[in-house]
């Protein structure tokens, strides 16, 4: 027999009255009754209390700690009693989902079914979906400004600001430079010079032996 999928449970309530009443119990038995339908195996469940169907997702701890835990795991599916657990608004709602398609986790809804991740053709929704769309694009955009401005910034000032340091950063490092000079100076070529690194047990940053191309870089920019 096929084993079970494993699947996250998420529940919501709106008001202190609702947290002792029939609020958790409800979803909960939704839920759960979804899940035996459907051969799931409800392995966690995650639940705010008291949070506004309109709270930003990054404000309720239950469902920040659900997909921390669904970034950290292979759990795939996440399921609530209805769409309205996640969110009331429209926007929020869209927001959250979307954080839940970033990392290929569906949701479902157990009182119809439904993957609330597949969106639907509500015009309205749409329309959010196409702006989130837009803004994160444009978020990508507008780092890529800063960030080219900030490197641009640096070298006018003459200092480096990306990429892996060059050799001779410690004083390991910069004895081996002066004795890559010295040898440069006995008129070696790059070859010889690396040859005879070699043979005094000197290592390059990667702890590899050195080669004419390394000893050259070296000397490119001691010049």
């Amino acid at each position: 027999m096929k084993a079970k999928e494993k699947a996250f449970g998420y529940l919501r309530t709106s008001g202190k009255g609702q947290i002792g009443n029939d609020g958790f119990p409800r979803q909960r038995e939704a839920i759960a009754s979804y899940a035996k339908s459907n051969r799931l195996e409800i392995v966690q469940e995650f639940s705010d209390e008291a949070v506004s169907g309109t709270t930003d997702a990054m404000d309720r701890n239950g469902l920040t700690d659900l997909l921390v835990a669904l970034k950290a795991n292979g759990v795939r599916l996440v399921v609530v009693e209805n769409a309205t657990r996640l969110a009331q608004d429209l926007m929020i709602s869209e927001i959250i989902l979307s954080e839940f398609r970033k990392i290929g986790v569906r949701v479902i809804s157990a009182d119809g079914d439904v993957d609330l991740t597949l969106g639907n053709d509500d015009p309205t929704g749409k329309l959010i979906r196409q702006i989130l769309g837009a803004v994160s694009e444009w978020e990508k955009c507008a780092l890529v400004q800063k960030l080219r401005a900030s490197r641009l910034r640096l070298r006018r000032a003459g200092e480096r600001c990306e990429g892996r340091k060059p050799y001779g950063q410690n004083a390991e490092e910069k004895s081996v430079i002066a004795r890559i000079v010295a040898l440069r100076e006995e008129r070696l070529s790059f070859v010889a010079i690396a040859a005879k690194l070699n043979a005094e047990g000197a290592r390059s940053r990667s702890n590899k032996q050195w080669h004419a191309t390394q000893v050259q870089r070296v000397l490119q920019r001691t010049d």
